[in-house]
């Protein structure tokens, strides 16, 4: 049996992963659990895991959520606070494999310390390798640890890749990459009209149920750009060699195109519970609890290709990875400080890339050679966002 610990099990993915665990009992045995700042959710799920840890962000709600575990007979859960606290949990000896699941930069220090600890890495957090890059690469390399991907077309690559495929290796025979994508829910909409759209239309997803931030990037199609500066590095490939491709029905994930004219591609309903079971299993399989495809209710499968002026957001990314150096890790928090902001009704939708762009102009960027020059380019991009949106009208 292994031990797992989930960093940021209160969130879409997070319980998706419990589910698929709770399915495998023989299997996995929850060590850890880490959540923002969501009590209700995490007090249900140590009732029901019994986990040896849990950590909070602040002391006031871990100290609640003490009094409720021994109010239910459950004093034996420790239950931690603070950013340390979640590297410490990545790194517990008991804890074989990390659900790194925690959205945003916040992710980063904790995903690195599972990996330099020589875990098994089961990675959806792509803002901690977007932003850290070959720096993260290195460490998994030099500690051994496995890095397997979690978001859906990331693991579909990986699944389309050689048998003996290991993340970050150069994959024999391999054309290109193509990233597929939903578009959206803002796809068909009049670009005259996306200055107006409301954060509820931008979180509402035609396909997938996920968080309010990832919601908003995958209106953007920043999502979309994350991917393909991880997929670089997952898939040591060129961002010339990775294509995006709209597949507005999102039942073909993504897909590999080979020197000799073969194109594997990975089907399934749009579920996250295939890839988390998929990695956990990885190399074998077990059930996830998804409902089997049905190709007749699908019938056809649409592709075409992204417009840059409705996602200026994806170009951006492309500029970023060629870029190199911090220029990814600015582009991330350039981006989650906008999308927070348009949250918070506090820019328009259309200011989103606005922001990235004046960031990614304004910052000279430089090596990612240390986590303290990554963490620094991560500061003065959300300093210099902050003050860009400030000077912005409120609408």
């Amino acid at each position: 049996m292994k031990g797992i610990c989930i960093l940021g099990s209160t969130g879409s993915i997070g319980v998706s992963t419990l589910d698929v665990v709770a399915r495998h009992p023989d299997r996995y045995r929850v060590v850890a659990l880490t959540a923002n700042n969501n009590l209700d959710r995490l007090y249900e799920q140590c009732q029901q895991f019994r986990p040896s840890y849990v950590v909070l962000r602040s002391e006031g709600q871990a100290e609640e959520l003490r009094r409720r575990l021994c109010a239910a007979g459950l004093p034996d859960t420790e239950v931690l606070s603070g950013t340390k606290s979640l590297e410490e949990v990545a790194m517990l000896p008991e804890v074989d494999g990390v659900m790194a699941a925690i959205v945003g930069a916040a992710g980063l220090l904790p995903t690195l310390a599972a990996a330099r600890a020589g875990k098994t890495v089961f990675l959806a957090n792509k803002e901690a390798l977007v932003m850290s890059g070959q720096l993260f690469m290195a460490e998994v390399a030099k500690s051994g640890a496995k890095l397997l991907p979690i978001d859906s077309e990331h693991n579909a690559i990986f699944q389309c890749m050689p048998a003996d495929y290991c993340a970050g290796q150069t994959a024999s025979g391999v054309r290109r990459i193509l990233l597929t994508a939903s578009g959206g829910p803002f796809l068909r909409k009049p670009l005259d009209e996306l200055d107006d759209v409301t954060p509820d239309q931008a979180v509402a997803h035609p396909n997938w149920v996920m968080g309010r931030k990832i919601s908003v990037d995958s209106a953007t199609m920043m999502n979309k750009g994350l991917e393909v500066i991880e997929a670089c590095l997952l898939f040591n490939m060129l961002p010339e060699r990775i294509q995006v491709v709209i597949h507005r029905q999102s039942v073909i994930h993504s897909l590999v195109d080979y020197v000799d004219g073969t194109v594997l591609a990975q089907m399934g309903s749009p579920d996250m519970r295939i890839p988390i079971a998929h990695a956990l299993a990885w190399p074998e399989r077990f059930e996830s609890g998804a409902e089997p495809l049905d190709l007749f209710s699908v019938r056809q499968l649409d592709f075409e290709a992204p417009d840059e002026a409705r996602f200026p957001c994806l170009s951006l990314a492309y500029q970023a990875v060629r870029a190199a150096g911090t220029m990814p890790a600015i582009l991330n928090a350039a981006n989650e400080v906008a999308v927070s902001s348009f949250l918070d009704r506090k820019i328009r939708f259309t200011d989103i890339p606005e922001t990235i762009k004046h960031c990614m102009a304004t910052i000279v960027p430089g090596p990612a050679n240390t986590i303290d020059a990554v963490l620094d380019a991560d500061r003065i991009a959300r300093s210099t966002a902050e003050s860009y949106i400030n000077r912005l009208a409120v609408y």
